[in-house]
């Protein structure tokens, strides 16, 4: 057999078949890994629901059958709805922009007031979000900015994946090592009965280094594939709307109309954020609003309401892999809920911590938050699951409450950019890049910042981190 011949017998298998791959293996573990479950309470006072520790027991065995295997994507599906709706709205919104003109004529007008500086467009835009991730917790507002950027990447000679990393990697950077992200620090330091936002100067320098690295890793790529694009591990796709040329970009006149266009798109992203960190807004909201920019932008443009219905459909059908990308990972957690392994994979990972050494805790504690975040993909859930074990695990172990919340905060962070569970598989979608090839440019990344994460764990429990 030749090399060509064993390339294709050797290719990475489809998106779909990957997951449901895994579909199949956490089917086969409801055999094998005791059903069981902890005891839960509310605080009346927070109204926060979190675990009991110490309270895990066993519960009869509830494994998953050939047809419940086969019914959890139809589950899946329908468990995840809400964000598969969610990123056809998105999607389609900004595709009636991107058809009216007003974005090409945006860009290239951009394109234009850099002329010669593009490459600083990378680390100031990855620091700008890192940041907002870092204090208001910024995160699903970000979903709206990803199109323009990826067009912007592309654009300015470099490919999709940078345009996700200037928007989305730097985002859940400042997650991971935020100062003051109230939905994962706050919850997590409330429930370990720590001072709030405490140990912020710590979390700072923290920032600091995992952002740098970031923005240095991603241009470096950049830079790699503006001298090759053969490099770039996205050549292939086809991109559609998003692929927009330098020469032609440059030659589109920005009208009036256009203008008008972009001042609502700008309106409806200012408001996004407003609704989102002073009025609850999640999901729904902004779908709802991301659906009241396309029609309005669509009107602007001069389409009918038949011609705005349209394109939205097309916009629709060119998003279906990822959106339905999403559901089929939902089946996994669909399964392991209704196998009642998830609570005892927990127990599981949590219990050898009490025979670890304070140092060894404390980084296990960091690749336990890493594993959880795949079987509870929301960082203010994960917060109230696993912070009651975690703070009790610290204290039997001696290691500070502190070092415990650093631990679940680096673990619930950087792996929504892994697994198929979390943010990324919509991210993704929106992105239309498949998650295997996303992995491709990510996991080196990963590695990297794990080591670093570890040093970093590793000082704050020498340093014996406190409140300052």
């Amino acid at each position: 057999m030749d090399l060509k011949s064993l390339k294709s017998h050797l290719r990475v298998p489809h998106t779909f078949v990957i997951i449901f791959g895994i579909v199949i293996l956490v089917a086969i573990l409801t055999y094998i890994i005791p059903a069981g479950e902890f005891d839960r309470a509310t605080d009346p006072e927070t109204g926060i629901t979190t675990v009991v520790p110490n309270s895990y027991h066993r519960i009869p065995q509830s494994p998953i059958g050939f047809l419940g295997l086969f019914k959890s994507v139809q589950l899946g599906m329908i468990d995840a709805a809400q964000i598969i709706f969610f990123v056809f709205i998105v999607y389609a919104s900004f595709y009636i922009i991107i058809k009216s003109g007003a974005f090409n004529a945006f860009i290239g007008a951009l394109l234009k007031s850099i002329k010669g500086k593009e490459i600083w467009m990378i680390p100031l835009s990855m620091y700008a979000f890192s940041l907002g991730g870092a204090t208001f917790g910024m995160f699903e507002e970000t979903y709206g900015f990803i199109p323009i950027f990826i067009g912007l990447a592309i654009a300015l000679g470099y490919d999709a994946i940078v345009g996700l990393c200037m928007v989305f990697l730097s985002v859940v950077i400042g997650f991971t090592a935020a100062p003051l992200n109230p939905f994962t620090v706050g919850i997590a330091q409330t429930i370990a009965e720590l001072p709030l936002f405490s140990g912020m100067g710590f979390r700072a320098i923290g920032f600091l280094i995992f952002t740098t690295i970031a923005v240095v890793y991603t241009m470096r790529y950049a830079n790699k594939i503006k001298k090759n694009p053969e490099k770039s591990f996205v050549k292939d796709l086809d991109f559609g709307e998003f692929s927009l040329h330098r020469e032609d970009l440059l030659k589109t006149k920005l009208t009036f109309r256009h203008k008008l266009i972009m001042l609502v798109v700008l309106i409806i992203i200012g408001v996004e954020v407003y609704g989102v960190t002073n009025l609850g807004w999640y999901i729904d909201e902004l779908a709802g609003l991301f659906l009241i920019m396309g029609i309005v932008c669509g009107l602007i443009a001069g389409y009918t309401p038949s011609k705005i219905a349209e394109i939205f459909l097309e916009g629709c059908a060119d998003v279906v892999f990822g959106a339905l990308i999403i559901g089929l990972a939902r089946s996994i957690l669909i399964v392991m809920s209704a196998g009642h392994i998830t609570d005892t994979i927990i127990w599981g990972l949590a219990e050898p911590l009490t025979y670890l050494s304070q140092w060894a805790s404390a980084e296990a504690m960091l690749g336990i938050q890493t594993i959880i975040n795949f079987l509870i993909p929301s960082g203010s859930g994960q917060a109230v699951v696993t912070m009651p074990i975690m703070v009790s695990l610290a204290d039997l172990a001696d290691v500070n409450r502190q070092v415990a919340v650093l631990a679940f905060q680096c673990g619930d962070g950087l792996s929504n950019l892994l697994w198929p569970t979390a943010a990324i598989a919509v991210v993704s979608g929106i992105a239309k890049i498949p998650i295997q090839r996303w992995w491709r440019f990510f996991l080196p990344l990963l590695a990297i910042m794990f080591v670093t994460q570890m040093a970093y764990i590793g000082l704050a429990c020498f340093i014996d981190l406190g409140p300052f």
